[in-house]
């Protein structure tokens, strides 16, 4: 894509160095009700914030509605696989220690869900993908300080409050360490989900009626076409 924006927005606590690719663009947080106009910015970047929202779909409409025609909605989030070897530790020894289970890591959606937020939105050309990357721990005490330094903490209307004991720990450890373990460090996954999706456009790419096609697909392939056998 090789396209200046001269009206962007940025939504939520945004890296410093992505701002300072946007010098002139105007910097919003991610409130439920977000300070936008209607039709007022060729641009909306919302960066990690959906997987707090409460409603990602809301968040992500109110972007479409601010943008002019043809304008894009990008977006980055952390998707279903972050932290899946810490969940599932923690998980496995609550149970086996406590007989029941509280969910301590933040439930966080696949990029087929994200995608489908798209969709359901209203923004055209719809389009997700996801990077992963592991990082590596000394231990979970370790891996915890890390997660409230960047504010990715259980934030769960519904979560246990009370702390997990220090049994249940040592037990998590254990079975992160059997399951998840890489030279002795604790691997950590953290999904990043980007989105992105167009404000609809009388301009924009459309699909083909059915039919309509000049040429048929084994032609266009090179390949040669077949009839079944029944």
């Amino acid at each position: 894509m090789n396209r200046d924006f001269r009206a962007p927005v940025l939504i939520g606590h945004v890296p410093a160095p992505i701002v300072a690719l946007f010098p002139d663009a105007r910097c919003i947080d991610d409130t439920p009700t977000l300070a936008l106009d209607r039709e007022a910015h060729d641009l909306t970047l919302h960066c990690f914030g959906l997987h707090w929202a409460d409603d990602p779909v809301g968040q992500i409409v109110q972007s479409r509605l601010a943008l002019v025609a043809d304008g894009l909605f990008l977006g980055v989030t952390f998707g279903g696989a972050t932290l899946h070897e810490l969940r599932a530790s923690l998980a496995e020894a609550e149970t086996r220690i406590s007989g029941g289970l509280s969910p301590r890591v933040l439930p966080m959606a696949d990029i087929a869900s994200l995608g489908g937020l798209l969709q359901r939105a209203g923004l055209a050309l719809p389009v997700a993908d996801s990077v992963s990357t592991t990082v590596r721990y000394r231990d979970i005490a370790r891996l915890a300080s890390d997660l409230r330094g960047m504010g990715e903490t259980n934030a769960l209307a519904t979560r246990s409050t009370s702390l997990p004991s220090r049994k249940i720990f040592r037990e998590a450890e254990s079975i992160y360490r059997r399951n998840f373990a890489d030279d002795g460090y604790l691997v950590a996954t953290f999904e990043m989900v980007f989105l992105t999706g167009w404000a609809p456009s009388a301009n924009q790419q459309r699909p083909l009626r059915p039919g309509t096609a000049d040429i048929r697909l084994a032609e266009a392939l090179g390949a040669t076409e077949s009839r079944l056998k029944r």
